[in-house]
């Protein structure tokens, strides 16, 4: 067995995302005989003591099917009518699945808003958690009923990526309709690869292509999903889920789909639960540019960031929003939780932080950003 597959058959916690095309045929409809064998693979890893996770698409499309649409519809409320009539359906064929080979299942529907907002964060953690300790298989998807643009969490690869973050996964896998990443040949046609140690430039510029009317990612989210699971230490493989029996092989260690690579020392950048909160689960509300002081300052010595090195600010914020810091070129080279909002922090930038009271008055922080609420990306 190559080494580099050796490491999946000791991942014990797993997270398998089901792709649209995955579940449903070409007319949108549920695929029950898919549906069928991808759960008996699950119900046998289960059963062997794996602890499984899904986070499933195809809510829309099984909406599509029960309100007769012929297309998958394009206004915002139509999408949230089709997600909440599809959902029923398709937890509905779950629990028959899974219970018809001895396994119990528990619905988890999330938003960008439960995962950014820190108490809401740590009881969904803690409700997975409990789940997986009741030997319950948790069935996630976004809550498409009630989201909108800005709490979206923009589609099932970048959540199935969350989820493993979220519980400390071992292994992603990400099953979609083609044997994965695939790159140019010879003959001219393209050739699967095996094994990528990392996400790198080189890896996304072999990407083409993406989703289709049923689907909302395609490979450069899958891309995105992997290199996020890989900087806290987990693994990431995308697969034909066409093909359930695939799922078995692949953590016997056969040479099928994509095997993406962890972090260098196995354990991954961010440690820290807090950290990858962060890091991964909150969207920037703007931005700082600093000054090539304090770059090396926070890169170098690790410091806070202190006005002084603050040379342009981006956005209207309030206090303890994720700020991206930049370099001066433009270049995201951290993220924070600020201590001030955008209005005090345009009339401090540039200054000592001795003169922050005679600015704003008593009680305000000498640091924008404190390294213990900072992270380097």
């Amino acid at each position: 067995m190559d080494e580099s597959r050796r490491a999946l058959s000791q991942c014990r916690r797993i997270i398998f995302k089901f792709g649209t095309r995955v579940l449903v045929n070409r007319n949108g409809r549920p695929n029950p005989t898919r549906l069928r064998a991808l759960v008996a693979e699950l119900a046998t890893l289960h059963h062997a003591g794996h602890e499984v996770i899904v986070v499933s698409s195809g809510a829309i499309g099984a909406g599509m099917q029960v309100l007769d649409m012929k297309t998958r519809p394009t206004r915002l409320p139509d999408l949230q009518m089709a997600a909440a009539v599809g959902q029923t359906k398709l937890m509905g064929i779950y629990d028959e699945l899974f219970g018809a080979k001895g396994c119990r299942v528990g619905q988890i529907l999330l938003n960008h808003d439960d995962l950014k907002h820190r108490t809401r964060h740590l009881n969904a953690r803690n409700t997975m958690m409990n789940l997986l300790r009741h030997r319950v298989i948790p069935v996630v998807n976004e809550n498409d009923a009630t989201t909108v643009e800005e709490i979206t969490l923009g589609d099932n690869d970048n959540l199935a990526a969350l989820v493993t973050i979220l519980v400390d996964g071992d292994l992603l896998m990400l099953m979609t309709c083609v044997d994965g990443l695939r790159a140019p040949s010879v003959s001219g046609k393209t050739r699967r690869v095996a094994y990528l140690p990392r996400v790198d430039r080189v890896a996304r510029e072999l990407v083409f292509g993406k989703g289709d009317a049923l689907s909302s990612g395609g490979m450069v989210t899958k891309l995105d999903a992997a290199e996020a699971v890989n900087r806290i230490g987990a693994l990431a493989v995308i697969a034909d889920g066409s093909k359930p029996a695939n799922i078995s092989r692949i953590l016997e260690g056969d040479d099928r789909g994509t095997l993406i690579g962890r972090s260098r020392d196995g354990k991954g950048h961010y440690k820290s639960k807090r950290k990858q909160w962060i890091a991964f689960f909150n969207k920037p509300a703007g931005s700082v540019q600093v000054d090539a002081g304090a770059q090396k300052a926070i890169l170098e010595k690790g410091t806070s960031l202190l006005p002084i090195g603050i040379r342009k600010i981006e956005g209207d914020f309030p206090v303890g929003s994720v700020l991206q810091v930049k370099d001066r070129a433009g270049q995201v080279f951290a993220l924070g939780l600020s201590d001030y909002a955008s209005d005090h922090l345009r009339k401090i930038k540039g200054q000592k932080s001795s003169e922050i009271r005679k600015i704003l008055g008593a009680g305000y922080y000498d640091e924008v950003i404190h390294r213990d609420n900072m992270v380097i990306v």
